[in-house]
């Protein structure tokens, strides 16, 4: 009975460890700025850029950099898509 109850309290706890690991992430993901021509970039290294649709309409994409202190941004921006023809 009492290894049961052992049992059932270290699940309880694993899965309450659980739900607060997202939480930390959440806090530790910077938030997606939002690009206009007024933007000063302080682009020191690209971590990631979205793939860009092969469609021929403008899409959104983002892109994550680390700036020249090495904070970590997302910046989100338009482009337009890879599917148009010159001809």
């Amino acid at each position: 009975m009492k290894a049961l109850l052992v049992l059932v309290l270290s699940s309880l706890c694993a899965t309450a460890m659980a739900d607060e690991v997202p939480t930390d992430v959440a806090q530790q993901q910077p938030a997606i700025e939002e690009y206009t021509y007024s933007t000063h970039l302080d682009v020191a290294k690209v971590i990631s850029m979205s793939e860009i649709p092969n469609v021929c309409e403008v899409v959104p994409a983002k892109m994550e950099y680390d700036d020249s202190k090495g904070q970590r941004h997302i910046l989100r921006y338009s482009v337009m898509g890879n599917g148009c023809s010159n001809g």
